[in-house]
Order: C-alpha cells, then structure tokens, then sequence
C-alpha cells in the first residue's frame, strides 16, 4: 500500500469540519488508520485506491456530514516531490508560495483570467498552479478563477505532507 495525501476544498472557509470527525469519516469509508495534518482538510490515507475511488468512497460520507460536496484532491508524495522540485520560487519563503491544487492541468488561459494583480506572480504546474505572494496573501487582491474549482496549500504545508507521506 502507498500513502495517499488527500486534500479538501473549503474546509474551516465556509465548511466545518473537525479533523478528529475526519479521521472517523475515513475510517468508517474502510480506510485504517486514517491520519491528519493541521486543521486545514489534509488527510492522509494508507491506500491503492486511485483518486476517483477515494473520492467515491469518502466524497458521500464528507457530503452527509457537512451537508454539502466537499471536493477532494488526492496526491502521492512522488507527485508532491515533483512539485515541490519544480517551485518556479525556490527561495522566496514558504508561506509565500502556494499551490493550487486542481483536478486538470491548468492552461495559459487560467493565468489570463487573473485581475487585480498587483506584485503577485502566477506559474503552470502540472495539476496546480503556482502563486506567489511576495506582499503576503494577506494583502493580495488577486483574483483568480481558478482558485473556485482548486484548493491551496503553501510550500511549507506541501513540504510537511510530503515528508509524512514517506514516513
């Protein structure tokens, strides 16, 4: 079995979920020992299963808990490796550089579609898209239609979830 890190859209913005009723969602989907990180909607699963089998398996059980679809995104550490190896901003803190996690490889058209850009910088990735904030996103007015279908997570967090999907 491989390490699946999954990672859920809009949890504590808009959708409330506590990480140890996570845990118990997962588990009873049939998943042992289901782990989280920070409370922020990283779940880590002990699987083969594919992405579409785990949203299959957990997607019903997160929607009849929270009352509504709760999108999922689910990574292995070689793809979080490949990601964090490919940071067009290696350099710039981690807390600064995010990445969208998306369903599908975003195109040019994604980063056209962004206003409101003032020092923030956008870069393709695979199946996210790089943002990074060297005022802080805090500060930001970017918007990025994209950000609508994905979820974000910073270097810092994807470095974690990397490391704990090899230990």
């Amino acid at each position: 079995m491989g390490l699946r890190v999954t990672l859920l859209r809009a949890i504590n913005a808009g959708t409330p979920l506590k990480m140890d009723a996570l845990r118990a969602l997962a588990a009873a989907a049939g998943y042992a020992d289901p782990r989280t990180y920070i409370a922020s909607g990283n779940l880590l699963l002990d699987t083969d299963d594919s992405e579409a089998q785990i949203r299959a398996r957990l997607g019903p059980a997160l929607e009849a808990h929270v009352g509504a679809p709760v999108p999922l995104f689910v990574r292995t550490a070689d793809e979080l490796d490949a990601l964090l190896a490919a940071n067009p901003w290696p350099d710039a803190p981690g807390n600064k550089v995010m990445a969208l996690f998306l369903d599908d490889a975003p195109t040019q058209a994604d980063i056209t579609a962004a206003t409101h850009i003032t020092d923030e910088q956008i870069a393709l990735g695979t199946r996210h898209l790089y943002l990074h904030y060297p005022s802080g996103q805090g500060r930001s007015r970017l918007r990025l239609p994209a950000m609508d279908r994905g979820t974000a997570r910073n270097m810092n967090t994807v470095r974690k979830l990397s490391h704990l999907a090899r230990a």
